[in-house]
């Protein structure tokens, strides 16, 4: 998946080359720079298309994972607009409550997609442990292949994509359970952090570190350990409780909120997060750090995502 990163195609390239078999992303304006840039490979929108951008999807990604029997029939008309055959997968719900057809509601749903010119039937998928953290395992992959049969079996339809989910799959994938008729995963975090997301286990093999934020000190000085004077709502207020204790310095990074996803940053040695407006991230520190000076972050997924969407922060290739 793309989306982590924004599209970036020098590092889309380097997926592509190590063998990935297609690039999904959530945004269409993230798909349009591969495509503006000429990364070769099928790209898929794996969030459901708005209606806004219906035309650009059909334009610009071969597929595009759906919910909503209006939308697709707009993909439909511009598909035949633009002369085009558009892939659609048809999505699930089996627990997570993130998006998704009803079970129930499969077969209606595919027997309108069928009904509609210039569109493709490509196959089904789901999406688990993103919203309420349901793991991926052998009862709900069971479901998603059992669905697939019986949706082959009624329309005498072709599925050949079964998509059971993201990095969350690995641990049902590699359990020696068996996988049924799911072929195919969005694989995102996993790949880019080199572990899995439902413990945040490293997997063998794979760099931990391969991204790291890096912020300017602007502040480091002594400072009582808790805040005095009458109080209320901050800006913030998930911070209230965090906002005590740390190290001997107050030390104040020059990145916020606006930037990343201060919870989702592990802290450099002799550190500890006390909390984050949206531009200054506040440290307890052992040390105290000259103005100026940079502090660097290994960031988990959602960080990332933030920090590599986020404007105002510059990106910079190491080698």
């Amino acid at each position: 998946m793309t989306k982590a990163f924004g599209g970036r195609p020098d590092i889309a390239r380097a997926l592509v080359g190590a063998g990935v078999a297609a690039l999904g992303d959530s945004r269409i304006e993230n798909i349009e720079r591969l495509r503006t840039d000429c990364v070769q490979s099928p790209a898929i929108l794996i969030r459901s298309p708005m209606p806004s951008q219906a035309r650009r999807v059909v334009r610009n990604a071969e597929i595009s994972l759906n919910t909503d029997l209006e939308t697709i029939e707009l993909l439909s008309k511009f598909a035949v607009d633009l002369g085009v055959v558009h892939g659609i997968v048809l999505m699930v719900e089996l627990g997570d409550l993130r998006e998704g057809f009803m079970p129930e509601e499969m077969d209606a749903a595919l027997k309108h997609v069928l009904t509609l010119p210039q569109l493709h039937f490509a196959g089904i998928g789901t999406n688990l442990a993103c919203r309420s953290g349901v793991i991926p395992d052998v009862q709900n992959m069971g479901e998603l292949s059992r669905l697939a049969d019986q949706l082959e079996a009624d329309h005498s339809v072709s599925i050949d994509v079964v998509s059971g989910g993201n990095s969350a799959n690995l641990d049902w994938l590699t359990s020696g359970n068996p996988i049924g008729r799911v072929n195919d995963l969005r694989l995102g975090e996993s790949i880019l952090l080199g572990c899995e997301p439902l413990h945040r286990r490293p997997l063998e093999g794979l760099h931990q570190d391969c991204f790291a934020v890096i912020g300017e000190v602007i502040e480091s000085r002594r400072k009582p350990t808790t805040p005095w004077g009458q109080t209320a709502q901050s800006a913030f207020p998930r911070d209230k409780d965090v906002c005590k204790g740390g190290g001997e310095w107050q030390t104040i990074v020059a990145i916020g909120r606006q930037d990343t996803d201060p919870e989702g940053l592990s802290m450099p040695e002799g550190a500890t997060y006390l909390g984050a407006s949206s531009d200054h991230l506040v440290l307890g520190t052992e040390q105290q750090h000259r103005a100026g000076s940079e502090l660097r972050f290994v960031p988990d997924y959602s960080a990332l995502v933030r920090s590599m969407t986020c404007s105002s922060v510059r990106q910079v290739r190491c080698t």
